[in-house]
């Protein structure tokens, strides 16, 4: 499949912090992409390099075969962008945000009036049409910010954080809405986000770490990367109870805060034996199945911390 975005070594500092490395990706049609990442890890700024908003200093950025510095106008005609904060006209009504939207891309008459019908439809605004955005809550700002993205029927769709205020019922509804966008239009979307579960709903991943690709690929491939299961014991001293398990049992053992973790093959066998030799210092145990919070630390060495801020 052709891919919609290729990036060749691109990269960009903001005067001696490097933001994003040399990062090579490429972005399939027709799906759900997500940039993955903690604050600082790089994903912001790559965003604004592919919505032609910041140069880049080094490498180049191709959207639908556009480049995005020397065709900036062409990229622009094949984009949808919602950034983190909805930009929409505070005076305005939604009805009269999506019409000057509309305008901005040359749709007029009939056609204008049912591409603003079918918006309205889709992200269930019909009976807040005359309201003016500045008396709707964040979640409804949000789904108004993206209908104007979505006006000009785009071949892609970049989203910044796009669930930022919104509640969990609203972020699974956005999830659904994308997905029927992929299936039933073809849009390929691609969004920043700093939360794994939302992540792990994507077709791809693409996990950025102080502005360098750490993993790519899909999130079950990614997870499965990594094998057998994750074993978690809380305790009082976590770092004593982290050399004994160590000591007794070897493996990758790691602390996170009066958290132990360490994995196996066969997690649910391996429980007991920990609880028999230590269950005294134990507080709690857990066996899960890896998830991409794993998959950075395995990659980084690292756990997740989606606050991160790079330093």
């Amino acid at each position: 499949m052709t891919a919609a975005v290729t990036c060749r070594g691109i990269g960009h500092s903001y005067g001696d912090r490097t933001a994003l490395g040399s990062v090579d990706l490429e972005v399939p049609g027709s799906g759900l992409f997500a940039l993955l990442g903690p604050n600082g890890g790089g994903k912001s700024t790559l965003f604004r390099i592919l919505a032609t908003q910041l140069r880049p200093d080094r490498g180049s950025a191709e959207v639908l075969g556009h480049d995005v510095v020397r065709e900036a106008r062409a990229v622009r005609r094949s984009l949808g962008v919602a950034f983190q904060s909805p930009s929409l006209d505070a005076r305005l009504g939604v009805r009269e945000n999506l019409m000057h939207q509309g305008h901005l891309h040359g749709l007029r008459g009939r056609e204008l009036s049912a591409r603003i019908g079918e918006m309205l439809d889709r992200f269930r605004l019909a009976d807040r049409a005359g309201d003016r955005a500045n008396t709707l809550s964040g979640g409804l700002a949000r789904r108004v910010d993206l209908a104007r993205a979505l006006l000009h029927r785009p071949q892609i769709l970049l989203l910044d954080e796009p669930s930022t205020g919104l509640d969990p019922t609203a972020r699974r509804e956005l999830m659904e809405t994308l997905a029927e966008l992929r299936d039933e239009r073809g849009t390929t979307v691609l969004l920043t986000t700093h939360l794994t579960d939302e992540a792990a709903r994507c077709d791809r991943v693409a996990l950025l770490d102080r502005g360098t690709l750490v993993a790519e690929g899909a999130p079950d491939e990614l997870v499965n990367g990594i094998g057998g299961d994750v074993v978690t014991l809380a305790a009082e001293d976590a770092p004593a109870l982290a050399a004994v398990v160590r000591e007794k049992f070897g493996g990758d053992v790691t602390v996170e805060g009066d958290h132990v973790r360490t994995e196996s093959a066969r997690g649910a066998e391996l429980l007991p034996q920990l609880l028999g030799a230590f269950g005294d210092r134990v507080r709690s145990a857990t066996v899960s199945r890896p998830s991409l919070e794993d998959v950075f630390l395995h990659r980084t060495g690292r756990a997740w911390n989606p606050e991160d801020d790079g330093a």
